[in-house]
């Protein structure tokens, strides 16, 4: 399933552009409700502003009276770019919600009135009678049969069945959940298309995974994270100086300073506007948006995050764990390879080797099959015409093969009248088999071992009766792409470490050919627990992927931890973000989010401060100059009047945010670059361009109010 493709398909969705007319009525209904006081002090910027409006519209009202301290026009004309740039900033952050909205409306949709049948009390025996989902609590046990609609979060304890998860997921094809082991977990909104499921209730109404990814979307819920609050205080802080500059100014409004008279007041009206001109309303007005649609953005990608700190902790994440299996390798261990061991020949062992894979239905044992068949002809034949008993893998015997009978044990190396006994399995485990059998193993066949685990392969030794017949190489395949991935990471400064239950060879060989910096082999739950912990205690934040009940020890210690939809509730909840997609891989995609989201709030922040330098030219000079004529000299910009300079810095002041909202939303681009390359192109880039672009669009603006006799 592509980045692309959309979270919900029933009914089906579209992905939402951005200043689409449903998205962008309803952001400027929301941008004149924002006017709230109480709302507009959730940033302390944008409140200055607002009171700056406020204070203006007042005084145009005076003016209007013919008691202005300047020309109505002028008065009015500052007051309304104000009252723009407080609505420009509403709208920024009400078109980041609505897309959030949208989403949680789509996610509402699923919430469907059901009745489940509830298991009744002892009293009443084992009957499952009707009961409302919402009366449904957590311990609770429900039967859902084929066609029914799974009404609440549960773990499935007894059945199995076909799953359809699309209205959560977006993936039209089917999982399969069964009790025990790591897809026993299904999500309320799912619906069951075949056989039938018993679940225990885990989570209460209101309380369910869906109720949490409704709440986790809604923007107006988002919660302001650890970073956001520091550069918040810093712009605070910027607020505060410029506002103690301004007030110290405030007596040149009220009387004249020059000694023989000759000087003129500064009005109310020029000093608000050099505030407004001096604070950061740049980055005021949009921050709250970039947050926003840093989790939005996470939503499009199919992962729901359960906090907006959680996103932006992946962008600062500087240590990846990764599992070997399905997130490095492709995952399924595919036969490559025959090695005979000494005196039997290739062909003699790919023969044992299918027979022993004929009832073996995983990937593997299909492909020891297929191989057989392509490189000697090798027909593959029937387990009832054998009159064979198939021996599965058992976590006690550690092996796997057939059982023949003595009439169908031609070729064996036992005596016709011994059944014959084919296993294969891990070199350790038929190694330990053999010599209990009383049978040599080969040193050939320990070197032929070695040699395949140091290729990153997996050998799997195959045994007639009491003989090793040889080493079946078992390759998974490193994934396409994935080491040029892991060299960007690195020019990021992020530490890649693979995750796997492999040996030491195996995983040193995997590890050199995907590129990762470092791994852990025979990995244990206590094993990755203790990484973890001691790369935080490096000051490092460390990510991690994970889907089972043994994960979730790691998982809840991780700083970023990315639990997959189709594992177990423990990991889920252990999580601070679920991946619908359940895509291992899916955890490069999450940090390179954060770090775009990162990106974007800091290139935006460094183009506000470098705005700023900008308008100081364009207005101070034009707000004292009949004060200190002496300031004519700062005048480079050439501004037609003190008055078209004034205005001319509001109107690019309160423009620019609207230029910048698809910047805010979208995010900008990521590079896989590191922090001093990032820096530098952050300074030339929106640093440089920040200061220069304000001279010629205020200059642009003054070009056209003077032609046009506007002030």
């Amino acid at each position: 399933m592509s980045q692309a493709s959309t979270l919900f398909t029933n009914p089906p969705a579209r992905k939402l552009r951005m200043f689409e007319s449903t998205l962008v009525l309803p952001a400027i209904a929301d941008a004149f409700r924002k006017l709230h006081p109480r709302t507009q002090l959730r940033s302390p910027v944008m409140f200055v502003v607002y009171v700056g409006s406020i204070i203006t519209t007042l005084l145009a009202a005076q003016a209007l009276g013919g008691h202005g301290e300047a020309p109505f026009g002028f008065i009015a004309a500052t007051a309304v770019w104000l009252w723009f740039t407080v609505l420009f900033a509403n709208f920024a952050e009400a078109l980041a919600e609505g897309r959030s909205k949208a989403q949680a409306a789509s996610l509402r949709s699923l919430k469907q009135s059901v009745t489940a049948k509830k298991l009744a009390t002892p009293k009443h025996g084992t009957t499952w009678l009707p009961a409302p989902a919402l009366e449904l609590r957590k311990g609770h046990t429900i039967l859902v049969e084929a066609g029914d609609v799974i009404p609440i979060d549960g773990e499935v304890i007894e059945g199995v069945a076909s799953v359809d998860e699309s209205a959560i997921t977006g993936e039209s094809a089917p999982v399969i959940r069964e009790s025990g082991g790591d897809f026993s977990s299904v999500t309320g909104g799912t619906r069951v298309l075949s056989d039938w499921l018993v679940v225990r209730v885990s989570a209460n109404p209101g309380e369910t995974f869906l109720d949490r990814m409704i709440s986790m979307v809604e923007g107006a819920k988002r919660q302001k994270t650890p970073n956001e609050i520091a550069l918040t205080i810093l712009l605070v802080a910027l607020t505060i100086v410029f506002l103690v500059v301004t007030v110290t100014l405030l007596p040149f409004s009220l009387f004249s300073v020059a000694a023989a008279g000759s000087g003129a007041p500064v009005s109310i009206t020029v000093l608000i506007a050099l505030l407004v001109c001096l604070i950061p309303t740049t980055i005021g007005g949009l921050l709250s948006a970039i947050g926003v649609a840093g989790m939005s953005r996470m939503m499009q990608a199919n992962v729901i995050a359960t906090s907006g700190r959680a996103v932006e902790a992946a962008g600062d994440v500087d240590v990846l764990l990764l599992d070997k299996t399905g997130t490095i390798t492709l995952g399924n261990r595919q036969a490559s390879a025959f090695v005979p061991a000494p005196g039997v020949t290739e062909q003699q062992l790919a023969d044992v080797a299918q027979l022993a894979s004929l009832a073996d239905d995983t990937p593997e044992g299909r492909s020891i099959v297929v191989l057989a068949k392509q490189k000697f002809n090798i027909r593959e034949r029937e387990m009832a015409a054998l009159n064979a008993t198939f021996v599965p893998f058992t976590a006690q015997t550690r092996m796997s093969g057939i059982d023949l009978p003595a009439e169908a044990a031609q070729g064996a190396t036992t005596a016709p009248s011994v059944v014959r006994c084919i296993r294969k399995g891990a070199a350790e485990t038929v190694r330990k088999y053999v010599e209990s059998l009383g049978q040599p193993y080969p040193a050939a066949v320990a070197q032929a071992v070695d040699d395949v685990a140091r290729r990153g392969s997996t050998p799997l030794v195959v045994v007639d009766g009491g003989r090793v017949m040889g080493v079946v190489e078992l390759k998974d395949i490193v994934k396409g792409g994935i080491k040029e991935r892991f060299a960007e990471l690195r020019r990021m400064g992020i530490k890649t470490v693979m995750i796997t239950g492999d040996n030491k060879l195996t995983a040193a060989a995997i590890a050199a050919e995907a590129g990762v910096d470092d791994f852990l082999a025979e990995a244990t739950p206590e094993d990755k627990l203790k990484l973890i912990r001691s790369y935080q205690g490096e000051g490092r934040l460390v990510a991690m992927t994970g889907d089972g009940t043994n994960d979730a020890p790691a998982l809840a210690q991780a700083d970023v931890a990315v639990a997959m939809n189709s594992g177990t509730q423990a990991a889920k909840e252990a999580g601070n973000m679920v991946d619908l997609d359940s895509n291992p891989t899916k955890l490069l995609e999450i940090v390179e989010i954060g770090k775009q989201m990162l990106m974007t709030r800091g290139a935006l922040t460094t183009f506000s401060i470098a705005n700023d330098i900008a308008k100081y030219f364009a207005i101070i000079p034009a707000a004292f100059v009949g004060t200190f004529p002496q300031l004519k000299a700062l005048d480079i910009m050439h501004l037609a009047s003190p008055a078209s300079a004034i205005m001319s810095a509001l109107i690019f002041n309160a423009l620019i945010i609207v230029v910048l909202i698809p910047l805010a939303l979208k995010g900008v681009r990521y590079r896989a670059i590191g922090a001093v390359a990032l820096l530098r192109r952050n300074l030339l880039l929106y640093g440089v361009g920040g200061i220069i672009l304000p001279f010629i669009g205020i200059k642009a603006i003054d070009l056209l109010l003077a032609a046009f006799n506007l002030v």
